[in-house]
């Protein structure tokens, strides 16, 4: 038996924001769906699907995104740019290095170089 990743699901306060950011970061197009759900299908990747939710995000999340990229500064300056934070400095360990950032609803997410 094969099981294959379908999609990731995020909860979001206004899923309409939150697949534009993500739409923005990671390429494809923001489809807005029946009963305030939205999705995108970045290419390459699972798509992406936010659920909406009347709850704020609280706490660290449990599971993220790490996203590879050849240029972190360049990575970070899009992000901030489309509406994320980033969460303390670049840290370089015995991996390479990765940069903590938050979307706009504070999901945490790492650029890893």
């Amino acid at each position: 038996m094969r099981i294959d990743l379908h999609q990731i699901v995020v909860d979001a306060r206004e899923p309409g924001v939150l697949v534009r950011f993500w739409a923005g970061l990671l390429g494809g197009e923001p489809v807005d769906r029946e009963r305030g759900w939205s999705h995108v299908e970045p290419p390459g990747s699972a798509r992406m699907a936010f659920q909406p939710v009347s709850q704020d995000k609280a706490g660290k999340n449990r599971l993220h995104l790490d996203l590879r990229v050849a240029d972190l500064d360049a990575a970070v300056a899009l992000a901030i740019s489309l509406g994320a934070s980033a969460r303390g400095p670049v840290v370089t360990d015995d991996q390479g290095s990765f940069r903590v950032m938050l979307d706009p609803e504070g999901n945490e997410f790492c650029f890893v170089g």
